[in-house]
This record gives structure tokens, C-alpha cells and sequence, in this order.
């Protein structure tokens, strides 16, 4: 009886690490703005203690200015009251280049809790 081999060839040995490679890639791209998204997160949570606009805007640029976010300013907020509470809202977008015309268009937003 003959015995069939078993297992991966080259080939599909090639295939799987060119695409994990390529979801490395990715990977490397997007976690900076996941890290700036809850540096973002963390600055509104701080700058609603202001209790004017102006205040807040200001408490959020100085936290952005810490924490080195580039992706929006205090003028980009959306302050409301609700209640007797400030609330921050913040949406944005970050476009990552792939390759050629292709483009990973992330969508983040939040509000301060």
C-alpha cells in the first residue's frame, strides 16, 4: 500500500506568510491611530471639568499637546450640556495609504463620559 504524504507544500507555505505578512502591514498602520484614538478618549474625559467652551477647548489642547495628538484640535469639539454635566464629542477620520489608488478610511468618534 502506497502512503500518501501529507502536510503543506511550498506553495501554500508561500501563500500563508505573504498574506500574514501583508495583515502584519496593516496591523503596524492602524495601531498608532487606535493609540492616538484613546489618547483622544482620554483628553475629552479631562477637559469636560471646564466649565465654558473656551475652557474646554483649551484643557483639551494642552492634554494634546502632552500627549502629541495631531489628528484634531480644541476647535474640532462639539461641547453640549446635558443636564447639569459638560459633554465632549469628538468624530474624525484617518485615511491609511496602501498601495496604488487604495486607502483604509478609519472612522473614529466618541463622547466624554
Amino acid at each position: 500500500m502506497k502512503r500518501q504524504q501529507r502536510g503543506i507544500s511550498f506553495i501554500g507555505l508561500l501563500f500563508i506568510c505573504i498574506v500574514l505578512v501583508c495583515a502584519g502591514i496593516v496591523a503596524a498602520q492602524v495601531f498608532p491611530t487606535l493609540v492616538e484614538y484613546q489618547n483622544i478618549t482620554k483628553a475629552a474625559n479631562k477637559a469636560k471639568e471646564g466649565s465654558t467652551v473656551t475652557e474646554v477647548r483649551t484643557i483639551f489642547d494642552k492634554a494634546a499637546q502632552i500627549d502629541d495628538i495631531k489628528a484634531i484640535t480644541g476647535k474640532d469639539l462639539e461641547v453640549t450640556k446635558e443636564g447639569d454635566r459638560t459633554v465632549v464629542t469628538f468624530a474624525y477620520t484617518k485615511e491609511i495609504h496602501m498601495a496604488g489608488p487604495a486607502y483604509l478610511l478609519l472612522k473614529y468618534s466618541n463622547k466624554s463620559k
